[in-house]
């Protein structure tokens, strides 16, 4: 699996590139700033990119900026966005992209090497990894189309966008996984997700949630 890496700090980098070797990746290339960035994804186009945030020349939202042009230009590239903020309106720009997978996670809560591997190659194959703590930031603001889920339908849709399954989900929640399911099916018709290909109606629930 071929990624792209984008840290500017040297430490950090090239930790990054020992972790992902050890399990498999080919590193194509680690950069420090943005311009280089957007340069080396155009170039190599990857199965995945992982870009922190904030990167020169400017140290504000560059990562996030040059993730958005580089998926405008290249369709559906999947991007993990690693990094210690969140930052609100290009994040949810970037994740109201149904093209291509997504994933948000914050290095202070990233504890488990294999969870974020795994998160990593996750988002390769088209899929989500979204921190909890993202999900609840970005939805501080919500619109009227929301007000109709209930409050056990958004903490599962939180779950949903870390990735678990209604399994997990009904093992978290000490329910059954029919329960789960309900809620699920609720979930889908109050954010106007008709029946559809499973694969995509997760995934566009936990969008259109972030999106709003």
């Amino acid at each position: 699996m071929r990624v792209v890496i984008a840290e500017d700090l040297a430490l950090l980098r090239d930790g990054l590139i020992r972790l992902l070797t050890t399990h498999g990746f080919e590193v194509l290339e680690a950069v420090d700033n943005g311009p280089m960035l957007l340069a080396a994804l155009l170039k190599h186009r990857p199965d995945v990119a992982v870009i922190d945030v904030r990167l020169p020349p400017t140290h504000t939202d560059e990562g996030l900026r040059v993730a958005l042009e580089a998926r405008r230009r290249v369709k559906g590239l999947p991007v993990l966005i690693l990094s210690q903020y969140v930052e609100q309106l290009y994040a949810r720009e970037l994740l109201s992209d149904r093209s291509g997978g997504i994933g948000y996670l914050l290095k202070d809560r990233v504890g488990d090497v294999e969870q974020f591997v795994e998160s990593v190659r996750s988002v390769a194959a088209g899929g989500t990894a979204l921190d909890s703590e993202v999900v609840s930031q970005l939805l501080t603001r919500r619109d009227d189309r929301l007000a109709a889920l209930t409050p056990r339908e958004r903490e599962v849709l939180a779950m949903m966008a870390e990735g678990l399954s209604n399994q997990a989900i009904a093992g978290k929640l000490v329910v059954t996984d029919k329960a789960i399911g309900k809620h699920t099916s609720n979930i889908f018709a109050k954010l106007g997700l008709p029946p559809d290909d499973d694969l995509n109606r997760r995934v566009m629930a936990v969008l259109a949630y972030l999106e709003s």
